[in-house]
């Protein structure tokens, strides 16, 4: 039998066949130690009452005596012979009914198995958001379905940001493909498309620096250390103020990079004349700039991958990527982002606050 197909006996039955003759094959064992020691207490009982009524026929002679004798053995080998037969067949018929009992008590506590085992092949790539959603008692098998459903939702992830990266990709790339076809179509001798070529593959360099970050910070962290957040801030804007130092597990590269896409977004997207404020207290950092009056609607969609704010195009400096990388990169340490927008009378710009978990703060 094919324990991957369950050979004649139908999907999963190799597993059931093993509990039922386990089940019989335990119960035919006791059974038979159980049935060995009553049948030499009977035997030892009939013995002694086979020499009782012997005892009792001495006084009529020798001849009686020895009688006595031999019909009391003839009548506890009879008995004896009598009880082992009908226990030996007895023992069969029932260690028959455990094994039958066995095979439908597995197929009950199999059942879920078989009913996870067919969600899981209905499952492929394009419906990991479904869930096995196993119900019933909590058990070891409801642990199995919760495990392989939290499994689901970390495919489901990796699934949603490949198809994101691929996609992002495609679409971004297109445009500085686009304007080295046409330098290319003029002619390599103008030094403006030398400068325009060397401009596209820049930004061409930074977008894939970006989706290649940004698909790292989406799949989580592998490894984590012990890193002191504000030491990691002060080392990307040194005139940041330090309220409280905490340290973050995680990694420093992408905590790093945390702090300089938040940096660099608010200095990028600042007006003249304005000003770049950086705090961190424990695991809170906040950047203030000055900049663009942004709608509270919009604030949002600034998280989203290639959302360059108003007046910005696929052109410009940047690739689109920074608020998006930095919300990644702190869902994967645990935490989270927020964006406030600042009103015209404040000088427009946004509040961002970077909330990350901390293991230790010390002033």
């Amino acid at each position: 039998m094919n324990a991957g197909n369950g050979g004649c006996l139908g999907a999963g039955s190799t597993i059931r066949t093993r509990i039922a003759l386990v089940y019989g094959g335990v119960f035919l064992v006791l059974g038979a130690l159980l049935l060995l020691v009553v049948n030499l207490l009977v035997r030892a009982g009939t013995d002694g009452q086979a020499d009782a009524i012997v005892a009792r026929a001495d006084g009529s002679g020798g001849v009686a005596v020895v009688e006595a004798y031999r019909i009391g053995d003839d009548v506890s080998r009879a008995a004896n012979e009598q009880m082992l037969m009908w226990s030996c067949l007895s023992l069969l018929v029932i260690a028959c009914g455990a094994v039958v009992v066995g095979w439908w008590t597995a197929g009950r506590v199999l059942r879920p198995v078989h009913e996870m085992t067919a969600r899981a092949r209905r499952l492929s790539e394009r419906n990991l958001d479904e869930r096995l959603a196993v119900r019933g008692p909590d058990d070891e098998l409801k642990e199995l379905g919760d495990t392989i459903d939290a499994l689901l939702g970390r495919l489901e992830a990796a699934f949603d940001s490949q198809r994101r990266f691929i996609a992002n990709a495609s679409h971004e790339l297109r445009t500085p493909l686009a304007t080295q076809r046409a330098a290319l179509q003029v002619g390599l001798d103008d030094c403006d498309v030398r400068r325009i070529l060397l401009d596209t593959n820049r930004h061409s360099e930074r977008l894939l620096d970006g989706l290649l970050l940004l698909a790292r910070g989406e799949r989580g962290l592998a490894e984590r250390e012990d890193v002191p957040f504000a030491e990691v801030v002060t080392e990307e804007y040194e005139d940041a103020a330090v309220a409280e130092h905490g340290v973050v597990r995680g990694s420093r590269v992408l905590l790093r990079q945390l702090v300089r896409n938040l940096v660099a977004n608010a200095v990028v997207h600042n007006v003249p004349g304005g000003f770049v404020d950086v705090r961190v207290a424990g695991g809170v950092l906040t950047v203030v700039n000055t900049g663009p009056v942004v709608p509270p609607g919009d604030v949002e969609g600034l998280f989203e991958p290639f959302r360059r704010g108003e007046g910005r195009d696929r052109t410009g400096p940047g690739a689109g990527l920074g608020l998006s990388i930095v919300r990644s990169i702190a869902v994967a340490h645990g935490g989270s982002v927020t964006a406030v927008a600042r009103g015209a009378e404040e000088g427009g710009g946004l509040v961002v606050t970077a909330t990350l978990p901390v293991t230790v703060t010390r002033p």
